[in-house]
């Protein structure tokens, strides 16, 4: 209550926002939230200040604004396994995704591209999956760890493909394609900006990538479902705002609106886009929707997997 009240009496906002990373600098959460913030900032008349909170899967920058006072001046930028994953892979999980914030929406979205050892004799997806089979246990597959968006994403694909792919954990994205160039792995996912050298050099190859359309930055490669799959198997992260629970109203709506107005302003959306980030600019209430659909599906691949809550 006393939080609306200072809200009518003061323009909201007053005073500097806190955006809370959960996720180092560096990356697609990060240039998100310093790209769009810094519009916001503009808009709002206020700097926006990022701060990153790096931890468990986004759980460290989650819990500190479920935490925060619903005030307005603390908004938090997390992903999809953040918010989708999470609930299934603690125990004690410190925030409730459904209820413990208020969404503004997604902001970006983020493809993977499904990338191969291109010494492999398989060009396709399906050559891909007849190769496997005929060697079952032969190939392996990198992600970037233990539950990751790589490994559950992937997990998802072999299930729907019917492809014999080992799992092979390490410490992040670059590494796993890193293994993948060096004929260490012979799959993975990742952003196609990551890989856009190593496909244009021959070092990698691309078979599909996860979207409804092709991605400008590889125009060549298919969908997921062009590519004889389907595309809503290898779903694409996201990077999204949200603010405590309890957040005045004017306060949620002021900042949604900033929100979408920076990600639709055109330098925005054009720097995004170059770093293969999907301007979105949606409603919370659609990523709410989302968020209930996510956890039973995560849910679901986790327990299939055998991965047990910490």
């Amino acid at each position: 209550m006393l939080a609306g009240v200072a809200l009518a009496q003061d323009a909201f906002p007053s005073r500097p926002i806190r955006l809370i990373v959960s996720f180092p600098p560096g990356g697609g959460a990060d240039f998100t939230a310093r790209t769009v913030g810094q519009k916001m900032g503009e808009l709002l008349g206020q700097p926006v200040v990022v701060e990153n909170r790096p931890g468990a899967n986004g759980l460290v920058g989650c819990e500190a604004v479920a935490k925060a006072a619903p005030d307005g001046y603390t908004m938090l930028e997390t992903d999809r396994a953040a918010l989708g994953a999470n609930p299934s892979l603690y125990r004690k999980l410190p925030y409730d995704p459904l209820r413990d914030f208020e969404y503004l929406g997604i902001v970006t979205s983020a493809p993977y591209v499904l990338v191969i050892d291109p010494k492999l004799p398989a060009k396709t997806l399906g050559e891909l999956t007849a190769l496997s089979k005929a060697k079952p246990g032969s190939l392996n597959y990198g992600s970037y760890g233990v539950a990751s968006m790589a490994q559950l994403n992937i997990e998802a694909l072999k299930a729907k493909m019917g492809i014999d792919l080992t799992h092979v954990p390490y410490k992040g994205a670059g590494p796993a394609v890193q293994a993948v160039v060096a004929g260490e792995a012979a799959a993975t996912i990742t952003s196609p900006t990551a890989v856009l050298g190593f496909i244009r050099d021959g070092r990698l190859r691309a078979l599909a990538i996860g979207a409804k359309s092709r991605s400008p930055l590889l125009p060549e490669v298919p969908t997921l479902a062009e590519a004889g799959g389907d595309d809503d198997t290898l779903v694409p992260t996201y990077f999204a705002f949200a603010l405590p629970a309890k957040t005045p109203g004017a306060a949620v709506a002021r900042l949604h609106e900033a929100m979408r107005t920076a990600v639709k302003s055109p330098e925005v959306a054009e720097r995004l886009g170059k770093t293969g980030l999907e301007a979105t600019g949606g409603t919370g209430a659609e990523l709410l929707e989302l968020v209930k659909r996510d956890i039973p599906r995560f849910r679901g691949i986790i327990q299939n997997i055998g991965i047990q809550p910490e």
